[in-house]
């Protein structure tokens, strides 16, 4: 299941993301978990320090092997120079599993250990000085993006993605790249504006969006969203002496955050996985494709001096059945 968790800055979708990738592990789920926020706090918020955190392989220094990997032998793309963020599979292209081992892992991805197992982590990298007025940090998400399009996953299997904050998400087609999006808002009139503009920007495209009420303190902050997100409410959650010590440095085993928070992180994987059901692989390929030409048209064809649109294979439809291994 790909999940995301977005919301305005400060909401606690790092922390919710973070939590619920541990809640996971702890499910004896296997979890690829991606850092596609410009802060880049994830890697700290499941357990890493300051230095394992900066030395995290930045997804965009490696997108030339990403695209050289993911071709493979689809006779639709002349060379990986001509791949953009939004290129979809075709015949011959690899595809991304979450269980196996890979030269796009290998290179971008790093093994973090939590008290109940390990996953994976990826991070596009930070938004650095040499970037400041000149990079759009969009760009540096196009490898997530990327390997999202070529990415096959199964039932017990998770990709949880820490997306940027607001509604920069919509910058790039990856808000349909998701089973499931966690919209994390506050009780407050800024908290659930983002909520607003996401499920108005995501109307159109089937986006399965549920709401995770954060630092809801009483009855009257509960009150509050369920009157302005109604039924798109799923859980909230309060307070919490774990996550508190977690932000210092000092988390306690994962056993003991607190049995209210345990049943809201459940209720979250219940969430995602009843989505399951509703996977529609033939939706998921048209919409890659809509993507696709769009950023052809507007950019993608002058930028490589090729007709992207070519890319598109007519007859490939991505589908869970295509996961089988393949040699790298």
């Amino acid at each position: 299941m790909k999940i995301a968790f977005v919301g305005k800055g400060g909401s606690g979708k790092t922390t919710l993301s973070s939590l619920f990738i541990r809640h996971l592990t702890a499910n004896e789920a296997a979890v690829l978990a991606v850092d596609a926020d410009i802060n880049q706090h994830l890697g700290a918020a499941l357990g890493l320090d300051e230095a394992e955190a900066a030395a995290l392989p930045a997804l965009g220094a490696q997108l030339p092997m990403i695209k050289d990997y993911l071709r493979g032998t689809n006779p639709r793309i002349a060379s990986a120079e001509t791949m953009i963020k939004t290129t979809p599979p075709g015949q011959g292209s690899r595809l991304l599993r979450i269980r196996e081992s890979n030269p796009v892992y290998e290179a971008c991805a790093r093994r973090v250990v939590l008290d109940d197992g390990d996953i994976r982590l990826m991070a596009t990298g930070p938004f650095n000085e040499s970037d400041l007025g000149v990079a759009c940090y969009h760009s540096k998400v196009g490898a997530v993006e990327l390997c999202l399009n070529h990415l096959v996953d199964g039932p017990d299997e998770y990709v949880v993605v820490d997306m940027t904050a607001g509604s920069d998400s919509f910058a790039s087609g990856m808000f349909t790249r998701f089973d499931m999006t966690f919209l994390v808002a506050e009780p407050t009139r800024k908290g659930v504006s983002v909520y607003r503009q996401y499920k108005e920007y995501a109307r159109d495209f089937g986006v399965a969006l549920k709401v995770v009420g954060n630092k809801v303190q009483g009855p009257d902050d509960l009150d509050f969203l369920r009157s302005e997100v109604g039924e798109d409410l799923l859980v909230t959650v309060g307070h919490s002496d774990w996550v508190r010590a977690m932000e210092k440095g000092r988390p306690p085993r994962f056993e003991l955050l607190e049995a209210d928070n345990r049943l809201a992180l459940q209720a979250l994987q219940n969430a995602a996985d009843d989505s399951y059901e509703a996977r529609d692989w033939e939706r998921y390929t048209r919409q890659m494709v809509h993507f696709h030409l769009k950023n052809a048209e507007s950019w993608g064809n002058a930028k490589t001096g090729a007709d992207l649109a070519a890319q598109v294979d007519p007859a490939f439809v991505l589908r869970e059945e295509l996961a089988v291994p393949q040699p790298s």
